[in-house]
């Protein structure tokens, strides 16, 4: 019998990429195969990320979007932002009924969740802290009211890891027994479609992601970038 190999080669493994674009289209199809109109509980983060996501989603889903970012800062730029949300869903033609709702604005939970990671880098693991928290109370609210569905606009960005993402939202999901509809709205010109909807309402476009943080962080690289071209 011939001995075990001391150090056999390490054995391959390889995980197939989701493609959340197709996962979503066969909760659509579905819903217009069955002639239903789902609820959907939509976090949103800002006005122009929402725009393509309410223009493409109102076609199959009865929605209710919830702006719930108590990370942005200062308040005024909140108040802002909260505006031209409500402001877009009045303006845009929407196919089926788009309501809104208001989450509490409580800047000091935000700090309160991060504390220890005010340093980290944007994209870090202050960000996926910050995700979660939203995405949590969506979950819950969307549970609470019966909702069939709910998602989050922040996969639009190119900026944002929808596997990330997405991997939050359903562990939150599964948590308040609430379906999370999986998504990566960036796709299929779903980004392009969302500046070009920015310009044709004139929505206020913010250089930042919101929290002081990544405000700080993106000053300092303007900065940069200014005395590189001087």
């Amino acid at each position: 019998m011939s001995e075990p190999m001391k150090n056999p080669p390490a054995r391959k493994t390889q995980t197939a990429k989701r493609n959340y674009q197709k996962e979503m289209e066969k909760v659509l199809d579905a819903a217009v195969r069955d002639g239903r109109v789902p609820t959907l509980f939509l976090h949103s983060c800002c006005a122009p990320c929402s725009s393509y996501v309410l223009e493409y989603l109102s076609q199959y889903f009865s929605i209710t979007v919830f702006y719930y970012n108590p990370n942005i800062s200062p308040k005024e730029e909140y108040e802002a932002r909260t505006e031209e949300v409500q402001r877009l869903i009045r303006e845009l033609p929407a196919v089926h009924p788009i309501r809104f709702v208001e989450g509490k604005y409580d800047p000091e939970c935000y700090y309160e969740a991060v504390r220890g990671h005010e340093k980290d880098p944007e994209g870090g693991e202050r960000c996926g802290i910050c995700f979660e928290m939203r995405l949590r109370e969506a979950a819950k609210l969307a549970a609470e009211g019966g909702y069939d569905w709910f998602t989050t606009t922040l996969t639009i960005s190119p900026l944002k890891n929808a596997g990330r993402l997405n991997t939050i939202g359903q562990a939150m999901g599964e948590e308040y027994h609430v379906a999370f509809l999986p998504s990566d709205f960036k796709k299929k010109e779903g980004y392009k479609r969302s500046i070009e909807l920015s310009a044709q309402y004139h929505l206020y476009r913010q250089n930042y992601c919101g929290c002081v943080f990544s405000k700080r962080e993106r000053e300092e690289q303007m900065q940069k970038e200014r005395q590189e071209t001087s």
